[in-house]
């Protein structure tokens, strides 16, 4: 094993794939920056979720929006679901861990929040069961995943990531949440 050629081909990857990723959601990512500023500015809250990296990505995701991704500015409102583990512990011991997000989607989560719903397969049960309640319950939902999976046609803002690489589907997400963060932060800040 070439371990030097096995850096650059992961490297060149991973930029192909986010490259392609983003040249083809540009419209996407505007329209979901306006809606995300939209929701914040009526006093609403994003409620963010996944599973594993998709976990670490909510919260890294809520983090920048409370505190702040590069300029300053009045904090927003954004909760990752995937941070409470006396919740989600409970949620899982007595019903399911199928509902951790459910239940706490239906506590926390009032008609215009945004449910940013993270799955890179696209068909995790509990995002799936969260992405659909969120729904019925009035709350915008952007969905964030792979190339296949029910998130896509549950989603009213579906990013799909073309590729067949965990790893490369979870870097496209980094990425576009930073971009998100970046476009609201900027529109917050000059309105």
């Amino acid at each position: 094993m070439n371990s030097s050629q096995l850096i650059l081909d992961t490297l060149n990857d991973s930029i192909r794939v986010k490259k392609e990723f983003i040249s083809s959601h540009v419209e996407k990512i505007e329209m979901a920056a306006h809606l995300i500023l939209k929701v914040l500015k009526q006093g609403n809250k994003l409620l963010i979720l996944g599973n594993g990296g998709s976990a670490a990505d909510a919260q890294h995701m809520a983090a920048e929006f409370v505190n702040r991704f590069q300029m300053e500015r009045p904090p927003m409102a954004a909760i990752a679901l995937t941070t409470d583990t006396s919740v989600i512990t409970s949620i899982g011991n007595d019903y399911s861990f199928d509902d951790i997000f459910l239940k706490q989607l239906q506590a926390l989560g009032r008609r215009g929040d945004i449910a940013v719903c993270i799955t890179t397969s696209g068909n995790s049960p509990n995002v799936i069961k969260a992405a659909m309640e969120a729904k019925s319950m009035g709350i915008h939902v952007i969905g964030l995943s792979g190339n296949r999976g029910k998130l896509k046609d549950i989603s009213e803002i579906a990013f799909c990531v073309n590729g067949e690489v965990t790893a490369r589907i979870q870097e496209s997400h980094i990425t576009l949440i930073h971009i998100l963060c970046d476009l609201t932060e900027r529109m917050v800040c000059i309105s």
